[in-house]
């Protein structure tokens, strides 16, 4: 199944803010640190240019350590981008980023005029929350449900930086699947939009792939599952979620994986490896080619 999500108002987002980054000094884009590249906005590195950009791994006590570490690496090979890691509650640690700001814009005189500084960021990573740690007071709304932020607006941060907060936007088409699929695991997505048993079976087959471990100690296996749908079967079993006749009921089991795995009690669980997404990205390369070699035969 194909996950997409653009309102109307992501389009007009998107168009905003087009118009106004080539008047930035430096970027600030909040991506979920289980999920670097999925939630990175594709857009970005075109709307961004020679622009200088810090990738804010956000939520870093839910994701695994050493593929954040990994992710970091990978993420600086570009030109211009320094990542770092953060987690909620941790204001000196958000601090460090106006520091990091400053040190990215050496000859930009803030005795003369302010920083403009764009703040980006798919729905539900943190993004509000961060400003309102940077502000020191409640300066963008925030809420568990995703696409909370719908209009731009300018706030002041000390040291005379001007931070302009954009509204959370998707992208028209979430490519490749498997991006879509992690987004609506970690909550990126509306929830009335997704199938939760597909989005579910995604999640319990990659868990067992990745981190069987956290699996079988979570839920109490002797055994490992077989296969994704195999896990889903024997989670019913052990949480007596049975629907009338005795059949596992799936919809309450993919509640209890969705919600564990975004509450970071299964662990600190990373959904994407840097390796994953060059793999990924040469099978869509090769996938594109052998699409172009058959409509020209």
């Amino acid at each position: 199944m194909a996950i997409n999500w653009f309102p109307g108002h992501m389009h007009k987002a998107r168009k905003e803010i087009k118009k106004v980054m080539p008047q930035m000094d430096l970027i600030i884009e909040v991506v979920d640190a289980r999920i670097p590249f999925s939630s990175e906005n594709p857009l970005v590195p075109n709307l961004r240019g020679d622009t200088p950009l810090i990738k804010v791994l956000n939520k870093r006590d839910l994701a695994d350590p050493d593929v954040t570490a990994r992710w970091q690496a990978w993420l600086e090979k570009e030109r211009g981008v320094r990542a770092i890691t953060l987690t909620h509650n941790q204001r000196g640690e958000a601090m460090e980023i106006l520091k990091l700001a400053a040190a990215m814009t050496p000859d930009h005189d803030r005795q003369k005029s302010a920083l403009r500084v764009m703040i980006l960021g798919i729905p539900n990573v943190g993004k509000s929350t961060l400003i309102n740690t940077l502000a020191g007071r409640p300066a963008a709304k925030t809420g568990n449900e995703p696409a909370v932020t719908r209009a731009q607006q300018a706030i002041k941060l000390p040291n005379n930086i001007l931070l302009y907060d954009t509204p959370g936007f998707l992208w028209p088409k979430l490519s490749p699947e498997a991006c879509g699929y992690r987004l609506a695991i970690t909550g990126a997505i509306r929830s009335a939009v997704i199938d939760f048993e597909d989005v579910a079976l995604f999640e319990a087959d990659y868990l067992l792939q990745a981190y069987p471990e956290l699996i079988m100690k979570r839920y109490g296996f002797e055994e490992l599952p077989v296969d994704g749908l195999a896990l889903m079967d024997a989670i019913a079993a052990k949480r007596r979620f049975f629907a009338r006749g005795g059949i596992p009921d799936l919809h309450k089991v993919s509640e209890v994986l969705l919600n564990e795995l975004r509450a970071g009690t299964l662990g600190r669980i990373s959904l994407e490896t840097p390796e994953m997404v060059e793999q990924e990205a040469r099978e869509a390369e090769a996938a594109r080619l052998a699409r172009e070699a058959n409509q020209s035969g």
